[in-house]
């Protein structure tokens, strides 16, 4: 590990899958960082639409798998061509600000046991629509309001000491989508003894545009049901982002009140109940929801209700099947270990 005093380089990897014009403007936000990165190392996924062109038009590295692998594999795979003390990786869809690269740089410079570093998305998503700006905004209040001792890791704006990177094996490559491998690396740097430390000052743009179908796509089964997987594997179900109390409790509470909904159907009293149900859901989530009309009014933080609620329920669902997916293989191969 460099001395204390001495610079700290910067090695930027870029994983991308079909990245179009977003892709482009990851770049520019990248070279035009001042200072500049030690290196930029471009792992061209499999990709079909010559997003490996576009990043030589950039003159930095680009290194090509041939087959699509996932994120993981390509963020190892540039690691691996890394030559920097820092490694840094970008998701192909967010941009970053010229001083992104300095502030990394100085976070390990002033923090010797510092292992790993992440940061957020601003509060400025690049894509217009309504479900974006909710997505991104309350990724960006998550992260913004929780605590500075992190428990995981974040590919789209995260940073590793290399050493520590190849020390507890880098990414799961088992992982073939975009998926949970982040917060993985992030559980077993934990579990080794690492410091992650979540910078609120250190924030992208994230240019993603989000619909209906890959928003519920990419929640429910890319993230809630693998990420249930990793809890009931860790046994360690942290309170950190989105494993917070409040959030747990609002789990319950959606469970509750559409469980007394359809009671009332029969027995119409328990509406009284229902409505105290959402009454508190509303005061428990009232931070998150005056945080929605400061940034973009009354009118958009109640058409955000719904939708968190929804969240709220799908994450819950996930978490009930991959808990009972979880012990139905365990009973599984218990039974099949008695029969041999």
């Amino acid at each position: 590990m460099p001395s204390s005093n001495q610079q700290l380089s910067v090695s930027v990897i870029i994983p991308v899958h079909n990245g179009g014009e977003i892709f482009r403007r990851c770049l520019s936000s990248i070279v035009a960082a001042v200072p500049p990165p030690h290196e930029v190392i471009v792992v061209a996924d499999g990709d079909t639409d010559g997003s490996w062109s576009v990043a030589q038009e950039y003159y930095v590295k680009v290194l090509r798998i041939p087959v699509c692998s996932g994120p993981a594999k390509a963020r190892n795979v540039g690691a691996q061509a890394a030559t920097g003390d820092i490694l840094f990786f970008v998701d192909a869809d967010v941009t970053i600000y010229p001083d992104t690269i300095r502030q990394v740089a100085i976070a390990f410079q002033c923090e010797p046991e510092l292992a790993a570093l992440i940061g957020s998305y601003d509060d400025a998503p690049g894509a217009q629509n309504f479900l974006s700006q909710y997505k991104n905004l309350l990724h960006h209040y998550v992260h913004q309001t929780a605590r500075e001792d992190a428990s995981t890791f974040w590919g789209a704006c995260g940073a590793i000491r290399r050493e520590v990177f190849f020390a507890v094996g880098g990414f799961d490559n088992s992982y073939r989508r975009p998926t949970i491998e982040d917060i993985e690396l992030g559980y077993r740097l934990k579990q080794a003894g690492y410091k992650i430390r979540l910078c609120k000052s250190l924030q992208v743009k994230h240019l993603k545009r989000w619909g209906v179908i890959s928003l519920l796509r990419a929640d429910f089964f890319y993230r809630a049901l693998p990420w249930t997987e990793l809890i009931l594997r860790d046994r360690q179900p942290l309170n950190d982002l989105n494993l917070q109390l409040s959030s747990r409790l609002s789990v319950v509470l959606i469970f509750a009140m559409l469980g007394v909904a359809i009671g009332s159907v029969w027995w119409t009293k328990l509406l009284g109940v229902v409505v105290l149900l959402g009454g508190l859901l509303l005061i428990l989530n009232a931070p998150v929801y005056q945080f929605f009309v400061r940034q973009r009014g009354w009118w958009f933080a109640l058409r955000v209700i719904p939708w968190h609620w929804l969240y709220y329920f799908y994450c819950g669902l996930a978490y009930a099947i991959g808990t009972g997916r979880h012990y139905w293989r365990q009973n599984k191969r218990f039974a099949v270990s008695q029969t041999s």
